[in-house]
């Protein structure tokens, strides 16, 4: 596994930076692509030689589909969804990822389930035929499910549930803020291999709040409160042989009142820390 920089979940605008600069100076391994130099008729070499050159790992990359758009929206995405998933492929970036919503206004459990089987297969069985792979993220907070009359998938076994009925090129967007909020433990991790996890977050949670009352849009940067174990949850990672990128997801305040170098500096920084406590190495 390596320690990834996706831009944007750290609140910096790409188009604000030299992504590929920033990435190697913050001390991330990887870097989350953008395909569109690709899309646009770019050279599949030329890109690969831009991570190359800066000694980056090329990281995971967002479903593009809109999963809870209407029907035209849905259909529209998935047409072009091919065109991305060639793309991906022609430079190795096969992990893509979606999140699921804990909840419904309108759909019990079981309904619920089979529509989400129904928007997400034809989107795998896109990504399998270029050899991309789906994770499915499971969103942990009981307070974002807690005022929807219908509860829905926020546990790990229950997402792997979802993922094996959507296809077999599907798995988890496996984020510590959602272990830790489902009341995930080491164990369950222990359980899982390097084929069920397609991407990780990894963040901290706020200190003085109990576990069943954390909001989810108000995280921190791993390792600066304590609250999650991240130290077990690499070392459990890299025990059952994750291999792949780990990105910080802090939804940071204090990250969002920095210029945009300083916050990659300080997202690259918690994470190798925390790296190395876990680990032992950089």
């Amino acid at each position: 596994m390596f320690r990834n920089l996706s831009p944007g979940a750290i609140g910096v605008n790409p188009a604000d930076i030299d992504v590929f600069q920033a990435a190697s100076s913050a001390g991330f391994e990887g870097l989350d692509p953008d395909f569109a130099p690709l899309l646009a008729g770019g050279s599949a070499a030329e890109f690969k030689a831009r991570f190359e050159e800066h000694g980056l790992k090329i990281g995971g990359w967002g479903l593009p589909v809109a999963v809870y758009g209407s029907d035209e929206e849905y259909d529209a995405a998935l047409s072009r969804l091919s065109a991305v998933a060639e793309a991906a492929a022609s430079v190795g970036a096969v992990r893509s990822a979606t999140w699921i919503l804990p909840c419904s206004d309108t759909l019990p459990y079981e309904e619920n389930f089979d529509f989400h089987v129904r928007r997400l297969k034809p989107c795998a069985d896109v990504l399998d035929r270029f050899g991309c792979r789906l994770g499915l993220e499971f969103i942990g907070p009981r307070t974002f499910r807690e005022t929807k009359p219908h509860a829905f998938i926020h546990t790990q076994d229950e997402m792997l549930a979802l993922a094996r009925a959507v296809g077999p090129n599907v798995g988890l967007l496996f984020d510590s803020w959602h272990w830790y909020t489902s009341h995930g433990t080491l164990e369950d991790i222990e359980g899982l291999t390097d084929d069920d996890i397609v991407q990780v977050h990894i963040n901290d949670a706020p200190a003085g709040v109990d576990v069943d009352e954390q909001i989810d849009n108000v995280r921190a940067l791993p390792g600066e409160t304590g609250v999650i174990d991240l130290t077990g949850f690499l070392r459990t990672l890299n025990k059952i042989g994750y291999s792949g990128p780990v990105t910080p997801e802090p939804f940071s305040a204090r990250l969002k009142e920095m210029s945009a170098e300083r916050a990659l500096k300080a997202a690259g920084e918690a994470l190798e820390l925390t790296w190395v406590k876990a680990l032992g190495v950089r």
